[in-house]
């Protein structure tokens, strides 16, 4: 059976924190039906446009929610003070919601912290979830309280006081191999995508008997299914070697009798 790469992106679970870790409610596209046309993924653009194309499509063709406004730049003075994302009408409880999208790959390191929300880091180590939530909770989320968003959302009819504010956090989660998954609290074990590896670590993973494919980071979010250039152990080696050198750390598919994991392998 094929795989819509716009379906498969709407059912990944969004990362839903307690509310006294996090204070704003968790927005779900996983829990609901998907209606209407299911269009292409665009692998043209970078993961979190693509993210954004299928989220505002799926508002688009939804019987529920009706967009408002979309990607609403506001303006200060002299600089532009940010984005909201969407501001959309729930038909069903007849409110507005303020949504703020985020699409996230992370790797638990423990040496990060002593509390789990802190160890979660991106593959290159550029970004992390304890910065993420910080941003929506001071920039995004507060944006919408200006006075130059009031005289913005007045031309949509939106009164400020009257919106309710989701987060919409898809999370791909990734833990050391021999991690216990079940130490993880329910919220992040919800999340989990497959595990990391050292490259010092990848020739105890050899299998020749399975096949191995390297997407490009554009084409992260399309399922294993729509990869075409499955290679051997040996060949995907040399094409992660190559990866380490230049200090990127791979996402890796490993297709075997039918299973299929996913894996990465970091350089740090």
């Amino acid at each position: 059976m094929k795989v819509s790469s716009f379906i498969s992106f709407l059912k990944v679970p969004e990362l839903e924190l307690p509310l006294e870790q996090f204070p704003f409610a968790s927005f779900s596209t996983s829990k609901m039906a998907t209606e209407g046309v299911v269009p292409d993924l665009p692998t043209d653009k970078m993961l979190g446009k693509q993210a954004e194309y299928i989220f505002e499509q799926w508002l688009k063709h939804s019987q529920r929610f009706q967009i408002i406004a979309a990607t609403i730049q506001i303006q200060g003075a002299t600089e532009t003070l940010g984005e909201l994302d969407y501001i959309v009408t729930d038909t069903k409880t007849s409110s507005t919601l303020h949504i703020e999208l985020a699409c996230k790959f992370y790797l638990l390191d423990e040496t990060l912290g002593n509390s789990t929300t802190l160890q979660w880091i991106g593959p290159n180590r550029k970004d992390r979830l304890r910065d993420k939530l910080q941003k929506m909770k001071t920039r995004q989320f507060p944006l919408l309280y200006r006075q130059e968003t009031a005289s913005v959302l007045r031309e949509f009819q939106v009164v400020v006081s009257n919106v309710q504010q989701h987060y919409c956090l898809k999370a791909f989660l990734f833990v050391p191999k021999a991690f216990r998954h079940h130490e993880l609290p329910k919220y992040f074990q919800n999340c989990l995508a497959g595990y990391y590896i050292s490259f010092n670590q990848l020739k105890a993973e050899a299998d020749e008997k399975a096949l191995y494919v390297l997407p490009q980071k554009k084409e992260w979010l399309l399922p294993p299914e729509k990869m075409t250039r499955w290679v051997s152990f040996s060949e995907a080696h040399k094409q992660i070697n190559n990866s380490i050198t230049e200090k990127r750390s791979p996402l890796i598919y490993k297709k075997r009798n039918g299973t299929i994991e996913k894996f990465f392998v970091v350089w740090w």
